[in-house]
C-alpha cells in the first residue's frame, strides 16, 4: 500500500472508531513503537530509539491525560499510576538506553491491552444480550428448550 492510502486508511479508521476502539489502537501504537525501539537500542542506534520511544511516551502522555478523575476517581488513580510507571520505564530506556526497561514497559502495556480485550469482549457480549431482550428473542437455549417440550 502506498504511504497516501495507508494514512487515509489510518484516518478513516480513526474518525469511525468508537472510544473503545480508540482506546485499544492508542495501546497498539504505545507497544509499536516500543517493539520498534528494542532492536535500535540493541544496536545502539540511538535516534532511532528515541524517535520510536518518543513515539510510545506521547501515547502513554495521550492515555494519562484522557482519564476520567470525575467519573471514577478510584479506578483512573490506579491507571494513572500504571501509565506513570510506564512512562518512568520509556523515558529510563531511552536516557539510560535499558532494553529492560523498554521490555518491563512492553509488558505493562501488553498486559493493559489484554485487560482492554477482555472488557471489550464482555461489552460485546452485553450489548448483544441487551440488544436480544430489546428484540424479546429467548436466548439460544430458551429456544432449544421450547422446541424440545413441544415435540
Amino acid at each position: 500500500m502506498n504511504p497516501q492510502g495507508a494514512q487515509n486508511y489510518l484516518r478513516t479508521q480513526v474518525l469511525t472508531a468508537t472510544p473503545e476502539q480508540l482506546q485499544m489502537m492508542l495501546y497498539d501504537g504505545a507497544i509499536r513503537f516500543a517493539e520498534q525501539a528494542r532492536p535500535a537500542l540493541a544496536a545502539k542506534s540511538w535516534e532511532a530509539s528515541y524517535n520510536a520511544i518518543s513515539r510510545s511516551q506521547k501515547i502513554i502522555s495521550e492515555l494519562t491525560s484522557s482519564l476520567r478523575h470525575d467519573i471514577a476517581p478510584e479506578l483512573c488513580g490506579r491507571l494513572a499510576a500504571i501509565y506513570n510507571f510506564i512512562y518512568r520505564k520509556l523515558v529510563e530506556a531511552n536516557v539510560e538506553h535499558k532494553v529492560e526497561s523498554l521490555d518491563e514497559a512492553i509488558k505493562i502495556l501488553k498486559i493493559q491491552r489484554e485487560t482492554w480485550e477482555m472488557l471489550l469482549k464482555q461489552l460485546g457480549r452485553q450489548k448483544a444480550a441487551e440488544a436480544v431482550r430489546k428484540l424479546d428473542v429467548p436466548a439460544p437455549e430458551a429456544r432449544m428448550e421450547s422446541i424440545c417440550m413441544q415435540g
